[in-house]
């Protein structure tokens, strides 16, 4: 492994959203804004799938960062299986004093958790959506983002965003090499299979590298993560880190315009897909902040098939607590 990262460029600023793979539309939404009390911060469809939608989760403006999104495929999608070579547990932040009121709340809704154990000096809530994916709070100290709340999730116990990305990796030291050499990230802490890095040492930009060779290969489908994307700054750092990339003998595709942010995606040494997005033009392009998610928004070449998409789509709605 090595232990020698470049100069920190700014280049990358740490993680911008987490894309995975669900079934029901509506049971996803019940999950993600009525149980954890993230905003629906935009209701879209995917580019490549327009029968199927995208939904963004995150904070009141969808920060980068706070940033969650599925593609709910529909209850007839192959569940998957969690394993080598891709992000197995998203991580939440809450503050310290909130692990009792997610353990309740949790409990009062259903939703089966491992008792809160300490990992690195944290209290952690290990738990599972309705289609198996992997998610975390992680009770923190050092998180300085104010939080957002909606319906009755006091806003002292809310969601700040992000913690950070699990990642099991069948040999560390590639995805190492890449993140600390190429993409401003650190070694910032280290127990057993566990390597912790983080661009700045703040919630929001942690990677958890585990280091299990012989754990399964995942395999995709509902329920586990689709890409793992990171935050740069603006359209020129993300043609900067797409030249690095490439010098270091990763493959990124050319810039896609995702009308809410620019993307190149790559796939990492251990087969996990990676993307690096833009954080401008942001959410509230097509939108007011105040409606952020409470319309279908469609990608220009398919508004001339709104009505039949809206026809096919499984009718969602945010719960009214997050309606404008």
């Amino acid at each position: 492994m090595s232990t020698n990262a470049t100069t920190q460029t700014g280049l990358i600023t740490g993680l911008h959203h987490v894309t995975a793979i669900s079934s029901s539309a509506a049971k996803n939404v019940e999950f993600y804004a009525g149980i954890l009390g993230l905003r629906m911060v935009k209701k879209t469809v995917n580019f490549d799938a327009p029968d199927v939608y995208h939904l963004y989760y995150g904070d009141e403006l969808g920060n980068p960062g706070s940033i969650m999104t599925f593609f709910p495929f529909g209850q007839n999608i192959r569940s998957g299986r969690g394993g080598k070579g891709q992000s197995t547990y998203t991580q939440f932040s809450i503050p310290v004093d909130a692990v009792s009121y997610w353990v309740d709340r949790l409990g009062k809704f259903g939703v089966a958790i491992e008792k809160p154990f300490e990992r690195l000096g944290e209290t952690v809530i290990q738990f599972r959506d309705f289609d198996g994916l992997g998610l975390e709070l992680v009770a923190t100290d050092r998180d300085d983002r104010p939080g957002f709340s909606y319906g009755d999730i006091p806003l002292d116990k809310s969601i700040r965003g992000f913690f950070g990305s699990t990642m099991s990796v069948g040999k560390h030291e590639f995805t190492y090499d890449l993140l600390t050499k190429y993409m401003d990230y650190r070694l910032e802490e280290e127990s057993e299979n566990r390597y912790r890095l983080s661009v700045d040492g703040t919630p929001g930009t942690y990677v958890d590298l585990v280091d299990d060779p012989k754990e399964e290969h995942a395999r995709e489908g509902g329920g586990t993560v689709h890409h793992v994307a990171f935050a740069t700054p603006t359209d020129a750092s993300q043609l900067e880190i797409r030249e690095l990339l490439m010098k270091q003998g990763s493959h990124p595709t050319q810039v896609i315009d995702r009308q809410y942010f620019h993307s190149i995606y790559f796939r990492e040494p251990n087969g996990i897909l990676f993307e690096v997005a833009t954080n401008p033009p942001g959410f509230s392009v097509d939108e007011a902040v105040e409606e952020l998610g409470t319309n279908l928004k469609l990608p220009a070449q398919y508004e001339a098939y709104r009505e039949k998409l809206e026809g096919i789509l499984e009718p969602i709605s945010p719960p009214d607590f997050v309606k404008a």
